[in-house]
């Protein structure tokens, strides 16, 4: 079985199609094509259902899937640990949500830059659940999360601390308003993709208000979810350093919450049982130098 195969492999399911896998992979369609048919021959059983939409996975690819994960991660994980002779150097790859990506990081990544030049670091943004994934499975290997997490195979890092606000149109001058200006049902929640800790918690506060059946319209991007509160749209919850920061922050309204549902801490994530070789170090060092906006002490 060779370790391409299950790399590609890999790839086409995280993208859910060959277009998207050979873009991330640097390669050609039919370089992807090929080797997926080769690991199928191998195996005996087709690995994938194709569809008009693209590729989703069969049974025995969900089965797969674990396992060329893990390989793929490890045989990546062997040559930065046989290459790392203590000196930052080579691919980092890290993974964060949108909001601190926006916010937090680029002052970050900025020093990280100056003082390691030679490590190539790539930036993914997602939502927290999907960071978690590929940081356990090695896809990446630290991401920003929104805490809290407690899993057995991760080492956490607080980072940054965060109050969140609901975000409404300006025309709502508070709460009480909102409330009561509103349909039985709610406004539009509007919300990112299924997996986003502040989707969840903005649909805790919207079943505490009394609106469980609100409808929900996702959004891929920060300014457009911005832009739409603006056009009155739909409310939503973000940090407030995020919105306040926002070009249209004059046609929008935040509202303070209190503190059970405000506060949040964004964590950095590594797993545990991954080499910890120098690029990574480096990193984590200019995360936990003395900054006013982080909050720099282990978790877990």
């Amino acid at each position: 079985m060779e370790l391409t195969d299950l790399v590609t492999f890999s790839a086409v399911a995280r993208s859910g199609g060959i277009t998207r896998a050979a873009d991330e992979l640097n390669t050609v369609q039919s370089n992807v094509t090929q080797r997926i048919k080769a690991l199928e021959a191998e195996i005996g059983t087709a690995l994938f259902e194709r569809h008009s939409r693209g590729m989703t996975l069969t049974g025995a690819g969900r089965r797969l899937l674990p396992y060329a994960q893990r390989m793929a991660a490890l045989a990546r994980e062997a040559v930065l640990a046989a290459r790392d002779d203590g000196e930052p150097k080579g691919p980092l790859a890290i993974g964060s949500m949108e909001t601190t990506a926006a916010v937090r990081l680029p002052s970050l990544l900025a020093e990280f830059h100056r003082r390691f030049p030679a490590v190539r670091l790539t930036l993914r943004t997602a939502p927290t659940a999907d960071l978690v994934a590929a940081v356990l499975d090695g896809t990446l290997d630290g991401a920003f999360v929104a805490g809290p997490i407690e899993h057995a195979e991760l080492s956490a890092i607080a980072a940054f601390r965060e109050e969140l606000v609901l975000v409404t149109a300006d025309r709502w001058t508070s709460l009480a308003s909102l409330r009561a200006g509103t349909a039985e049902s709610g406004p539009t929640a509007l919300v990112f993709r299924t997996g986003c800790t502040y989707r969840q918690r903005l649909e805790q506060v919207f079943s505490e208000f009394g609106w469980p059946s609100a409808a929900r319209f996702e959004l891929g991007t920060l300014d457009g979810m911005i832009g739409c509160v603006a056009a009155d749209m739909g409310v939503t919850l973000l940090p407030r350093a995020v919105v306040e920061r926002s070009d249209q922050r004059e046609s929008i309204r935040l509202h303070a919450l209190d503190a059970s549902r405000s506060r949040v801490d964004t964590l950095f994530v590594t797993r545990r049982s991954a080499h910890q070789y120098s690029a990574l170090s480096g990193f984590v060092s200019c995360l936990t130098a003395d900054k006013p906006d982080r909050i720099s002490h282990a978790v877990a």
